[in-house]
């Protein structure tokens, strides 16, 4: 199995899959305040969401460095802990607004930008714990990216087409992948698993 150094490749991708959901459900609303898709716009809400994406990782990443010398020792565990809480945090959300509309998403830059900063905190998280598992960050920061970019254009499109029911279940599904990795670098960190 490909190694993105610290990390397995299909390992990345699921990180990236799982902190992609909040903009997926973004782009959801998005696209279901659309009469009709508008794909200039929806190029650009996938961009803005794909670039906040991919850059918060390679800053957290630059912090996590700082320290990185004080905590080899627990890093698994904080890997872990930042992984669930993000994780967690994502599935009672989901679960908190399962079937609720979406708020009334306007079509601004200045939105758009700050949408986009506000689904990539957890990102931001992530890329701290990359620091401490040794991760190659610039190949990592853009398999995240681009899979974010992909998936807001799905979004958008989903949401245009089918409307608001899949918002809840993809946030959910985004926060028991996080989770679920979160438990498994802790495992092979205390030696309980190993692949």
């Amino acid at each position: 199995m490909p190694y993105v150094s610290g990390m397995r490749f299909y390992e990345i991708v699921l990180i990236a899959v799982g902190l992609a959901m909040d903009a997926f459900s973004v782009s959801v609303c998005k696209g279901l305040k659309m009469s009709k898709v508008d794909y200039k716009y929806t190029f650009i809400i996938a961009l803005f969401f794909g670039v906040f994406q991919a850059a918060m990782p390679i800053i957290g990443w630059f912090a996590g460095k700082q320290f990185e010398a004080y905590i080899t020792s627990v890093d698994h565990w904080i890997a872990f802990i930042l992984l669930a809480f993000i994780g967690g945090k994502m599935i009672y959300e989901a679960i908190k607004n399962e079937g609720e509309g979406c708020c009334d998403l306007k079509y601004d830059f200045k939105e758009i930008t700050l949408l986009a900063f506000a689904t990539s905190i957890d990102a931001l998280a992530v890329g701290i714990s990359f620091a401490f598992l040794q991760v190659e960050i610039w190949s990592a920061a853009s398999y995240i990216g681009v899979i974010t970019f992909i998936l807001s254009i799905i979004g958008v499109l989903v949401g245009n087409r089918f409307g608001v029911k899949f918002k809840s279940k993809a946030e959910f599904a985004g926060g028991i992948i996080l989770v679920l990795i979160g438990i498994k670098i802790l495992l092979e960190g205390l030696g309980i698993l190993s692949f």
